[in-house]
């Protein structure tokens, strides 16, 4: 059974992260330049919360804030919810449904190992069930 250990296997480890004393402009920038939706928010190696475009929508845009003005700190999303690498695909695509978030960072023993999105579970499920449906079809076509 697929786990978030064997899912990040298959990923760039790359861990994007920003400050929490940072703007919002800087985390929006990066956002961009790397293709990504959400940049964990670190001090030093710790996790301290996470930044999105959803908080970005909510949380300045929405509210008339300045992103160049506004701190990262002041829109991040904490506690941040997270998985441990032996948590089952089941359990990941269970946390991201019931706690409606888009971004599963993977940690142990405090260090985050990566960042699975809910698209990279998706993307796993699919694959897990055509793997599923082409051994049933070799077992009946015998």
């Amino acid at each position: 059974m697929l786990n978030a250990s064997h899912l990040l296997q298959g990923k760039d480890n790359a861990i994007y992260h920003i400050s929490p004393e940072d703007s919002v402009y800087e985390a929006i920038r990066q956002m961009a330049e790397k293709g990504v939706g959400a940049l964990l928010v670190m001090q030093e190696d710790a996790l301290t919360g996470i930044v999105s475009e959803r908080d970005y929508a909510r949380n300045v845009i929405l509210k008339g804030r300045s992103s160049k003005g506004t701190r990262v700190a002041e829109i991040m999303s904490q506690p941040v919810i997270t998985v441990s690498p032996s948590a089952s695909l089941k359990e990941c695509m269970h946390v991201v449904t019931e706690e409606r978030v888009r971004h599963l960072p993977v940690v142990q023993d405090g260090r985050v190992l990566g960042v699975l999105s809910i698209g990279d579970l998706i993307k796993a499920q699919l694959d897990e069930q055509a793997r599923q449906i082409e051994q049933l079809q070799t077992y009946i076509a015998g």
